[in-house]
Parts: structure tokens; sequence; C-alpha cells
């Protein structure tokens, strides 16, 4: 009887170290590892909030490289910005606009279906968003960003 308990744990572990080992060497398919990808962040040199984003993006596996310019309306009608939703920071990746303190879901969304539209933007610097203090206080309402540069329907509400 001892025995056969010794020989089912010996199985049980070698089947375990097996598993594992196995598993080590399949692809992973992992969300975080396919948003490694290096997005270029537009900012104003005296801006706060735009470094805690760039933090954040960083944490979620994104590579961001940043750069910092005075004349941020330039860089807001160069990417067909809408007034409507600007924010204090533009984002390009993967040839998308992302305006403001987006939430990384709606970024991952936008990646993944690959949408036909310019990008996707929230006004302000909505509280509890990434990148800014305090509480969230109401839904992100993240709008998309017409080709013509225009304000367009609702992308994603978080």
């Amino acid at each position: 009887m001892k025995n056969n308990l010794f020989i089912g744990s010996l199985v049980i572990a070698v089947l375990g170290i097996a598993g594992t080992m196995a598993m080590q060497t399949l692809p992973q398919n992992n969300s975080k590892t396919e948003t490694t990808m290096t997005a270029m962040l537009y900012k104003s040199p005296s801006c706060g909030c735009c470094g805690q984003y760039t933090a954040y993006l960083r944490k979620e596996d994104y590579g961001v490289d940043v750069k910092d310019t005075e004349d941020m309306s330039a860089i807001k009608e160069q990417y067909g910005v809408p007034y409507e939703i600007e924010s204090c920071h533009t984002m390009i990746i993967e040839g998308y606009v992302v305006e403001g303190h987006i939430p990384e879901e709606a970024v991952q969304k936008l990646l993944a279906e690959k949408p036909d539209i310019k990008g996707i933007g929230m006004a302000g610097m909505p509280s509890g968003s990434p990148g800014m203090p305090g509480p969230k206080k109401s839904d992100f309402v993240i709008y998309e960003i017409t080709h013509e540069g225009q304000k367009g329907n609702v992308f994603m509400t978080i």
C-alpha cells in the first residue's frame, strides 16, 4: 500500500513538472505582449499629468517616446484633433491618434479592432482617469475622431 502511494505521488510530481515545462515553451497569447509597440506622446514640457500618463502606459507594457513641444495647438492641428475633445497631450500609436487620458482598455480595443477612424479622444482631464489624481466622478466617454478631424460617435464608455 505504501509502495502504491509512493509511486502515485511520484507520477503526479513528474506529470506536474512535465506540464509546467511544456507550458513554459508554448507561445504566450497575452494581450499585454501584443501591445509592446512604441507610441509617440506629444506634451508640453511643463505638464506633470502627461508624465503620469506616460508612466501608466509604460506600466501597461507600452513603449512610449515623449516629445516635449511648446506648441501643442500645432500638434493637434497636424493630427486633426477636434477642439471639442482636446486634452493636454496627443499620442500617436500604430497610425492612430489617441487624445488625452484614455484608459488602456480603450487603446487596446482600438488596436485590436482597427476601425476605419483617425483615432479616439476624451476631452479635458477627468478626475480619476489614468495620470489624473482624485476619484473617478463619472463615466469616461471616449469619442471617435473621424478622418475629417471631427468628433464622431462614442467609441467606448468606461
